[in-house]
């Protein structure tokens, strides 16, 4: 067996069109594939829980290799000629199904595949060669992020089996702010003043470790509602920390910001996420 240690991350993903214009998050995902494999060697295949595959219960799409899915529509035509394409984990579907299913998660294996915009976007920068494979698995988005947390709890052994995992979501996901009445903001508007006290709530009570606010975040953090009517894009977070585990506190890696208010923050978790967040927020830092 592997002895790496791959501390889960959980990254937001921004709109599709980070894909063209990746601006901060992009250059900090450049930098998180090579730390990555300098601090544990590079993963032998990346599981991604992703805000846009769900699914009633938790499914493992277990391709022999994926397509790129645009799933978006009404955006420039150079978006949709970009493509990802990957291998996929057969074998390791197997062993992520067992390790669910020995913790009581009922769990679906399927000869399908495809990689939403919310896996390869970041993916094109931080392994432009989509030479690592990757296996999707579907979340129920009508969990709580209790129960996320515990699938995510289950899935721990594979840190230092060489697996990668990712949560990719966002911080804040209000879309009603960008396509509303008053039209899309700046790309680079400032922070509107609810994403700034969501965002830092969380960061704060995750540099606390304080498991019990961050789980009941919907009723204890400013704005949440506002941030997430609906909470799909925050609950890839709660998997990836799971993994990680409670006895660390979750690492902020990166803070960024698009139009104002849908915040590109991702998040490291376990006892290897701080060797992850040294070297990447050095090289974060002014010159």
């Amino acid at each position: 067996m592997d002895t790496r240690t791959l501390p889960p991350v959980f990254l937001s993903h921004g709109s599709p069109m980070t894909a063209l214009e990746p601006g901060a998050a992009g250059d900090f995902w450049r930098q998180l594939g090579p730390a990555l494999d300098a601090m544990a060697a590079r993963p032998r295949a990346i599981l991604a829980v992703s805000a846009h595959s769900l699914a009633r219960e938790p499914v493992l799409m277990a391709a022999a290799r994926h397509p790129t899915v645009h799933d978006f529509s009404g955006f420039p035509d150079a978006l949709y000629r970009l493509n990802y394409d990957s291998a996929g984990a057969p074998a390791l579907a197997e062993r992520v199904a067992g390790l669910l299913r020995e913790a009581g998660v009922t769990v679906h294996v399927v000869d399908e595949g495809g990689l939403d915009h919310g896996i390869w976007s970041p993916l094109r920068f931080t392994y432009p060669q989509a030479d690592i494979p990757v296996l999707p698995l579907a979340f129920p988005p009508d969990w709580s992020p209790a129960r996320l947390f515990a699938l995510g709890e289950a899935l721990a052994p594979l840190a230092a089996e060489g697996v990668w995992l990712m949560g990719t979501g966002s911080i804040t996901h209000n879309l009603r702010l960008l396509f509303g009445a008053a039209g899309r903001p700046a790309l680079d508007a400032p922070e509107i003043p609810a994403s700034a006290a969501f965002r830092t709530w969380f960061a704060e009570r995750s540099a606390a470790a304080d498991w019990s606010a961050l789980l009941d975040y919907r009723r204890q953090a400013p704005q949440a509602v506002l941030m997430h009517p609906t909470d799909e894009h925050l609950l890839p977070w709660f998997v990836t920390a799971g993994a990680g585990g409670r006895s660390a506190a979750p690492q902020r890696i990166h803070d960024s910001l698009t139009y104002g208010c849908l915040g590109m923050d991702a998040y490291a978790f376990g006892s290897s996420a701080p060797a992850l967040a040294a070297p990447l927020t050095t090289r974060a830092a002014p010159a």
